[in-house]
């Protein structure tokens, strides 16, 4: 069966579950914790699942009929009266906050003499997590100095900032709302409200790490989630963070405010101080806090301070609940952000649908673990092209040769990459938060935290297996995080030997000598042999993005040249290609192409969201049951195409730019003959047959002997899916505090009536 038919029976099977599961919703019987009502009166969870709940407070709704006297109505919490937080709202909704809820199971009724009653049973979750994503990292340093616990858990701060009229002070300035500044500019939200630019930072902690949210915010004037202040518009962007790593204590959320306007993203976050009083490079929160959006960010979704895919969904779910409970209800979420942050927004995207409506990224990556393979191969092949000394007499190798192999213009792009990203897989490399003496040694400490991201990840990737244990593991009776990567068939250089680039004797002397790595990234003699059952929970927790869930996200991608800073320009055609694979079109999705190293156009960010904005709320029209994946592709403006930019905001074609502006290099399993798709992390193999296509040159029966001893059970077949390659589970959980679930499990089916304040009914969030 192939992979895309398999992907297809995956998608419809998932939607008889939804259809299944929805027709049991409205059955109280059914032990999902929705509600239970008589009569007129409807109970309704806005701010979350109703099973997702953290913090002991959550939004409802009592729908009641337009002539209710709703003074009359208690609503009580466990027990305990809570009808003092209702009240009918002026278009006639009655909504309010509920709070103190224990740790648990609890039951919130609703009563009105003469109309009805309703109940609802709400799980709530510790403010420090976990709520889905199982046991959480240890040891864990709380940095911030106002932890009152463990958990890192500390009272919310806040500050204020603004815009300036004077045109020299770019960025955003302090302010002191007890002695404001007589410069604060004002702006017109996409609403019509206009308002002083003063905007208000809040930071806190939850799931043991820091969280921001910044909104346009009037001092001294009253702020509910019930009643928001008017400039608020219910749209919310998330910013991310780049690289992709693992830490052992607390970081710093993302900047949700705009900086003093003199920096350039680099790579994604990182910025170089240029000292120009001018917007260059900038990404969209200015622009967005100025037309009345929110704008949210945690820590766990910087990549390069969390990896896990699950730790990064579970913490913007905490935290759109928050922006829900303290601000108000959300229309739709577009998230925004480079290099890690794209592999955020990607994997989560796909893995957790719903979190987001509308996607940004920037200097792309799909995810984690598919181009764990590139980064293997990268290291592999520059142990190898380095050391002269391992090349066979006879064999030479040229600059542009071993280019060939890692099918790119040159070896500088893998050279980067290796010392950028390859540290966070040596699990005796440092991390913050673990001392020296904490930390792994096979010799010393074989049972000390290894610093790696896929040990951080071993909910999700299970433990190795004993059959697989090494000695030290042996030691310390508990096998280490699986790898679900492997090299066994890749025939190495295969299409620069097609190509005539490079002779049979370096190809067979590069095959024989590459080896692989062991449990500890050490390089080893053999092949890399990929561990069950990580591999196949790699594909199903979404660790490796399949795309068969991305078809509920619009995606528009700004993509730039990248000849060497290993920020590839292929990876955007590999998410492509992945959507093609499992959907048959990716009209959902659009690449922006311009002559920016890696970020396209000076105004991509900001264009791009102006015109994501566009997007979404011409499908937030759109209230039919439609399925949102088809009303992301019949709603997308007509002008909103594939796009070529000259690099200061104008657009040049409406396609992309074509490979002398944005040349699209492979990588070395791409030179072995694997599909753009670049997510077959261990290939099916066939027999090695001396008349497949090796190029004019052919082998010598001695060099032919050669390769059946490195390939014994046969070669890469990259027209069959990989080895347990399946489509990912969507909103998967992993256990509890004290216990791993590994691989996860799927949840339950949504509980009724909940999770209704995350987007506007035509996104059909938490409907499928």
């Amino acid at each position: 069966m192939t992979l895309a038919r398999r992907l297809l029976l995956s998608l419809v099977s998932v939607s008889l579950a939804g259809a299944l599961a929805a027709c049991s919703r409205s059955d109280p019987a059914s032990g999902d914790g929705g509600d239970t009502s008589t009569g007129a009166l409807e109970l309704r969870v806005l701010s979350n699942r109703a099973d997702l709940i953290s913090s002991g407070d959550a939004l409802l709704e009592v729908k009641l009929p337009a002539d209710a006297d709703a003074s009359k109505l208690k609503v009580t919490v466990a027990g305990a009266d809570a009808s003092s937080a209702f009240s009918r709202r002026e278009d006639g909704r009655v909504i309010g906050l509920v709070s103190g809820m224990a740790i648990g199971l609890n039951t919130v009724s609703a009563n009105l003499p003469g109309v009805g009653s309703a109940s609802v049973t709400l799980t709530n979750h510790p403010h420090g997590g976990p709520v889905f994503a199982g046991p959480q990292l240890q040891p864990w340093t709380c940095t911030n100095a106002g932890a009152v616990d463990a958990q890192c858990n500390q009272p919310p701060e806040y500050v204020w900032v603004y815009k300036s009229s004077n045109p020299l002070l770019p960025g955003l300035q302090s302010y002191d709302p007890e002695n404001p500044p007589s410069d604060v500019a004002t702006t017109t939200t996409d609403q019509g409200v206009t308002v002083p630019f003063i905007v208000r930072v809040e930071t806190g902690y939850q799931d043991r790490d820091q969280y921001k949210i910044a909104a346009l915010y009037q001092p001294n004037q009253p702020w509910t989630a019930a009643a928001p202040q008017p400039q608020f518009n219910h749209k919310l962007v998330i910013n991310h963070g780049f690289s992709c790593g693992v830490d052992y204590q607390t970081g710093n959320a993302p900047s949700v405010i705009p900086s003093s306007g003199t920096d350039i993203p680099v790579i994604g976050g990182e910025l170089l101080p240029i000292g120009l009083p001018l917007e260059v490079l900038k990404d969209a929160t200015e622009h967005a806090l100025s037309k009345g959006f929110a704008v949210m960010s945690t820590a766990l979704n910087h990549a390069g301070h969390n990896c896990n895919v699950a730790v990064q969904a579970e913490s913007l779910v905490m935290a759109k609940e928050r922006v829900i409970e303290q601000y108000g209800e959300l229309r739709y979420t577009i998230g925004q952000g480079c290099s890690g942050g794209s592999l955020t927004q990607q994997q989560v995207a796909n893995a957790y649908p719903g979190i987001y409506q509308g996607i940004l990224p920037t200097c792309s990556f799909p995810d984690a673990w598919s181009t764990a393979t590139q980064f293997l191969d990268y290291h592999l092949t520059l142990d190898y092209f380095l050391d002269p000394s391992q090349w066979a007499p006879g064999v030479l190798w040229l600059p542009t040769q071993m280019a060939n192999v890692q099918d790119h213009l040159t070896i500088v792009n893998s050279q980067v990459s290796d010392s950028a990203q390859f540290h966070v897989a040596v699990p005796t490399s440092a991390c913050a938060g673990i001392s020296d003496a904490q930390r792994y040694h096979p010799d010393t400490n074989p049972g000390g935290t290894r610093c790696t991201v896929q040990d951080a990840a071993i909910n999700l990737l299970g433990p190795r297996p004993p059959e697989r244990w090494s000695v030290y593991e042996q030691q310390i009776n508990r096998g280490f995080a699986g790898f679900p990567l492997d090299n066994v068939g890749v025939q190495y250089g295969l299409k620069a030997l097609q190509q005539g680039l490079i002779l049979p004797a370096q190809f067979v002397d590069l095959n024989v000598k590459i080896g692989g790595a062991d449990q500890d990234t050490n390089v080893t003699e053999e092949r890399m042999v990929a561990v069950q059952p990580a591999l196949a929970n790699a594909y199903r927790t979404g660790m490796i993005n399949q795309a068969n869930n991305m078809d509920q996200v619009a995606i528009i991608d700004c993509r730039g040249p990248d000849p060497g800073l290993f920020h590839d320009a292929y990876r955007a055609y590999a998410m492509r290609a992945r959507l093609e694979r499992a959907h048959g079109h990716h009209d959902n999705q659009l690449i922006w192409e311009g002559p920016i190293p890696m970020l396209a156009d000076n105004f991509c960010a900001k264009n791009s969201f102006i015109a994501m904005d566009r997007w979404l709320g011409e499908v937030e029209k759109d209230a039919s049951a439609t399925p949102l994946a088809q009303k992301l592709v019949t709603r997308k403006p007509a002008d909103l195409k594939d796009a070529c930019f000259d690099g200061v905001g104008q657009k040049l074609l409406d396609q992309a730019c074509g490979p002398l502006i944005v040349g699209i290099y492979g990588t070395p399993r791409t030179g072995a003959g694997d599909a753009i798709t670049t997510d077959t992390n261990k290939c099916q193999l066939k027999p090695m047959d001396r008349n497949d296509n090796y190029g004019i040159f052919g082998f010598s029966d001695e060099q032919w002997a050669q390769l059946q001893a490195v390939f014994p059970d046969g070669v890469c077949d990259f027209s069959k899916p990989g080895v347990s390659q399946q489509p990912t589970i969507p909103w998967q959980q992993y256990g509890t505090a004290e216990a791993a679930v590994y691989g996860g499990k799927p949840m339950p089916a949504v509980p009724a009536n909940s999770g209704l304040g995350w987007a506007s009914p035509a996104f059909q969030v938490f409907a499928r």
